[in-house]
């Protein structure tokens, strides 16, 4: 089976999804520091911005594992498609600029990233390696199991 059509994308998206959606739910019961303790909606906002993440990765978990279930095959392409586009849209808009981050702080032309401050710690520095790197992976996953969603689900040629 072509690496373009494996239905390997949709698992590894899967993947990422479940470990995305449960360290939100871990976030919302053991918050730490409130990152948004001074913010204009205080802890409210924090929690309705964790729920929302949660509801949006969970059904798009539900749309990855639709794209490699024959099941899945009598639903209309564009239900699939759509949410795939979204989540995809997002994850590379967060992803692709967070790995380009990474390349300008190893490589010392930005050691803080693009906004961050020049002189940062080594844990900030690898925190932000870390994540940077992890919503690339995301995204590289969710436009992997899109292709190979369409190439799997067009019709056949004419």
């Amino acid at each position: 089976m072509p690496l373009v059509t494996s239905r390997r994308w949709a698992y590894g998206a899967l993947a990422w999804l479940i470990f995305f959606v449960v360290s939100h739910v871990v976030l919302l019961f053991f918050p730490g520091d409130d990152p948004s303790a001074d913010s204009p909606g205080g802890t409210t906002t924090y929690i309705v911005f964790n729920a929302v993440l949660i509801v949006m990765s969970t059904a798009g978990a539900a749309v990855v594992v639709a794209t490699a279930r024959p099941r899945a095959r009598s639903l209309p392409r564009w239900l699939i498609l759509t949410p795939l586009w979204f989540g995809s849209v997002l994850l590379v808009v967060r992803g692709v600029p967070g790995m380009v981050e990474n390349l300008l702080m190893v490589t010392g032309v930005r050691r803080g990233g693009f906004v961050g401050a020049q002189d940062i710690s080594t844990g900030e520095f690898w925190a932000g390696l870390a994540i940077n790197t992890y919503f690339f992976v995301g995204a590289v996953l969710l436009v992997g199991a899109m292709v190979s969603y369409v190439r799997r689900s067009a019709g056949p040629a004419e």
